[in-house]
């Protein structure tokens, strides 16, 4: 626990010289100033001076960080109850009037409830299991192969578990053994009368266990950075950019806990036809001036290679967008459902650049026939 002794006993507050509801800048700003005020370095050889820098610094120290002082606070707060002038719960103290008789085990299980441990959390803190960190990746992928979907090996390098002494930190044909000092608790209990406070243990550096022949590839940490492969199954429908999280194919666990997630960023490189927005999937198709004048049908390309027909009105315009259900990106949804985007079709009329007799005396035909002005210009 973070509380010390002194908390109950000292009034940091009333040693900036600020209210207990003062805002965090308010406090910064009053330690700022009995700093300068009190500084060894203005004041060479005063002790009282020393003395009154070093107790503001540790009342800033406190009060200064959000999570101290709210634990503070809750110390002081609970501290009076049982600790007037009469003894706990005595007369004439600030807890009189409160029946307030709780042994020291009590009021160590009431205190480490109060700071969300139990006590036997709080022995286990220390060298209880660790989830190993996450470690990130970036896969790049074929267009088609993002659309998908794809189970595909990545060759990393990282941190893993060490293959030598499988996590274990300790030489092969040896272990780890509980610490002596704190039990394999890798704390150590400091106690002060009526209450417990608890260190993590010098002797084992609060892992709870002693490493006598260190494993000589991790050197004791029982984890080695080194290549690895990891098998990856990537969804249907992934978009460039966006990150697929694996469980527990990330850095190794400690002292027993589980390893970390691998999250991977897919880059999708562009393909030569389609486009994409969203679950739909886009693409031009030229027509001929034929087609778009007259209506008819033309064949459009897929992503999975079958084409589908397209019914055309007579008078399409280049640049018109065209429909086609179901052929678009199908992506997975909560629940097991699925969600397949559409095809959308831009038409783009072709203007031929080379011309028959036939065909320029058809065109200069069609040219005398037309009623449309093409010199007419609209308004804004």
């Amino acid at each position: 626990m973070a509380a010390q002794r002194e908390w109950f006993e000292k009034d940091y507050y009333k040693v900036l010289g600020v209210a207990p509801e003062a805002d965090a800048k308010a406090i910064t700003k009053a330690y700022r100033k009995l700093a300068r005020e009190s500084h060894p370095d203005t004041h060479p050889g005063d002790a009282k001076a020393e003395e009154r820098f070093k107790e503001v610094s540790a009342a800033y120290d406190v009060l200064g960080d959000d999570a101290k002082r709210k634990e503070y606070d809750e110390v002081r707060r609970l501290g009076p109850m049982g600790f007037g002038p009469g003894g706990a719960g005595g007369a004439g103290g600030p807890g009189a009037g409160f029946n307030f008789n709780v042994g020291a085990d009590d009021l160590g299980d009431l205190f480490g409830q109060m700071f969300g441990r139990s006590r036997a959390a709080r022995g286990r803190a220390a060298a209880g299991p660790r989830r190993g960190a996450d470690v990130e990746a970036v896969l790049t992928l074929d267009f088609v192969d993002a659309a998908h979907g794809l189970t595909t090996t990545l060759q990393l390098t990282s941190d893993a578990e060490c293959s030598t002494c499988h996590g274990s930190g300790a030489r092969p044909g040896t272990s780890p053994r509980a610490c002596s000092q704190c039990g394999g608790r890798g704390v150590i209990d400091d106690n002060q009368g009526m209450f417990s406070f608890q260190q993590p243990c010098r002797a084992c550096g609060g892992a709870g266990a002693v490493i006598d022949n260190p494993c000589p590839t991790c050197r004791g940490t029982g984890v080695e950075h080194r290549p690895r492969e990891v098998q990856a199954r990537i969804p249907a429908g992934v978009s460039d950019g966006q990150k697929v999280r694996l469980r527990g194919k990330g850095g190794p666990g400690r002292n027993g806990g589980p390893a970390g997630d691998l999250i991977i960023e897919c880059r999708v490189m562009p393909h030569p036809l389609f486009g994409r927005k969203g679950h739909d999937l886009t693409v031009h198709v030229p027509i001929s001036f034929a087609d778009a004048a007259l209506g008819g049908e033309i064949e459009v390309p897929t992503l999975d290679g079958v084409p589908v027909t397209l019914r055309l009105r007579a008078g399409t315009q280049s640049g018109s967008r065209h429909r086609v259900k179901g052929k678009g990106i199908t992506v997975a949804k909560a629940g097991g459902a699925t969600h397949t985007g559409d095809l959308i079709v831009t038409t783009d009329v072709q203007v031929p650049t080379h011309l028959t007799a036939e065909q320029r005396a058809a065109i200069e035909a069609l040219a005398q026939a037309t009623t449309v002005s093409t010199h007419t210009t609209k308004g804004a």
